[in-house]
């Protein structure tokens, strides 16, 4: 049977080579595995799952380029391209569709000892780090994580050993540009060993919108004993840009680990969350923001598993959907057998603003231990009238009362937000987005802008 997957597979058997050639050792060594995972294997269609999730199937079809030689985005593009949030100096790096680059500072502002590297550098520099790590989170069994896992060639490292405290964020901004459409396959690494803390931004950007673009990307994320990391990962790309994200996350015994994904401009958008927390004592706090208009389709997908006692989870997704968007968020908590004094809290808040946009939740509990305090809930609802009316007795017009009070719901998941700057940074995004006008930051774009800092 022909599906979206039998061209890419085709691909690979036709450029297996090639391929294989522009890559590390360590991402090699997965490729057989993963094509046996997609043998047979299909993507969901939209009806398949039990609820309005991403028609991956769809979503893949495009008969997408590959840059399976590796050529090169543009050799100025690093020195000329600017994203930066005011107030916060950041290690800076890029994918340049799927070609990982650092800004002509990141050296200067890398601490000492921290290693941020392409997974072709890692490969001669830490190749014991790359082939412990690399591909030990990624399941396989997902048809969209295996077809990265055949295809992608390079990747990004962040591992930050045994007590270091990372002082300046990591930033990495991904930008689609190229002359027709193109599917970045962008891998992520990041692994913090006992006591280490970091923080990361990254950052989706399209600056040519005139072609289709398809990001599919996987990020692992290993948090040994006491560590701490903070990911944030801003979506501002275009509606003609589509995103399949798988985020994999492993915790030790007392880590502490916050993702928060953010959505104000895209095509279509499946983000996949899976937390094992294996360590008591553990801490998660999952965060999810989503403001959409036209056509905008974003689906929030999160799994997390407390395999030992005494740890704590908590989730929040919101989502403020107008026009004819759609937005789907499906989480499930798994509590297993002895895990007593688990804490678990798991919430979805929804503002439909139009009467052609569509909300689907399903939140879920699978608790099988006692001594638990664990709960969910959603609800979706429209603009709070009687908040309404007493604004626009008091002279606030209709418009402005309909955005203070969207901005206003948007407020806990943004303060929960543990870089200032940044915090400070998405309340004017979050604003802007809610005037109508472009979320794109007006630091980003290229032609206009200076130098990396």
């Amino acid at each position: 049977m022909t599906t979206s997957l039998t061209q890419y597979i085709d691909l690979y058997a036709q450029h297996a080579e090639a391929i294989c050639a522009h890559a590390p050792a360590a991402m090699n060594a997965l490729r057989p595995d993963a094509l046996a995972a997609l043998g047979g294997a299909t993507l969901p269609k939209k009806g398949q799952e039990d609820y309005e999730a991403t028609d991956l199937e769809k979503v893949f079809a495009p008969d997408y380029g590959v840059n399976i030689n590796r050529v090169p985005f543009a050799p100025d593009a690093a020195a000329s391209f600017r994203c930066d949030v005011p107030n916060m100096s950041t290690c800076l790096y890029f994918f340049f569709n799927d070609i990982f680059a650092e800004s002509r500072t990141a050296a200067r502002n890398t601490q000492a000892g921290l290693v941020i590297e392409s997974f072709a550098d890692a490969q001669k520099n830490h190749p014991e780090v790359l082939q412990k790590h690399l591909g030990s989170l990624a399941d396989l069994k997902k048809p969209e994580v295996a077809l990265n896992t055949l295809l992608a060639q390079d990747g990004m490292l962040i591992y930050v050993p045994k007590g270091m405290v990372v002082e300046k964020p990591i930033q990495l901004v991904n930008i689609f540009k190229a002359a027709a459409p193109v599917m970045a396959l962008r891998r992520i690494l990041v692994v913090l060993e006992e006591g280490a803390q970091a923080k990361m931004l990254v950052c989706d950007h399209t600056q040519d919108a005139e072609h289709s673009y398809l990001a599919s990307q996987v990020v692992e994320i290993v948090a040994e004993r006491g560590s701490m990391f903070d990911y944030y990962d801003l979506e501002e790309s275009s509606e003609s840009t589509h995103r399949v994200s798988s985020i994999f996350v492993r915790q030790a015994e007392g880590s502490n680990v916050l993702i928060d994904g953010i959505t104000l401009l895209n095509g279509i958008t499946r983000n996949d969350y899976y937390v094992n927390i294996d360590g008591e004592h553990a801490e998660t706090h999952l965060l999810g923001m989503t403001v959409a208009s036209a056509r905008q389709h974003v689906d929030n997908h999160t799994f997390i598993s407390h395999n030992v006692a005494r740890c704590e989870s908590n989730e929040m997704f919101k989502y403020v959907l107008n026009d004819q968007s759609v937005g789907a968020f499906a989480g499930k908590v798994l509590v297993k057998e002895n895990c007593p004094r688990t804490v678990a809290y798991q919430g979805n808040r929804n503002i439909v603003a139009s009467a052609d946009a569509k909300m689907y939740s399903k939140p879920q509990l699978e608790i099988y231990t006692d001594d638990v305090k664990c709960s969910h809930g959603s609800a979706t609802g429209q603009l709070n009238e009687e908040a309404m009316f007493y604004m626009r007795s008091r002279g606030i017009s209709e418009a402005e009362a309909r955005q203070l009070l969207m901005q206003a719901f948007m407020s806990d998941v943004i303060d929960a937000v543990r870089l200032p700057a940044l915090k400070d940074r998405l309340h004017h995004l979050v604003e802007k987005r809610f005037r109508g006008q472009l979320a794109m930051c007006a630091d980003c774009t290229a032609a206009n802008c200076a130098a990396a800092k």
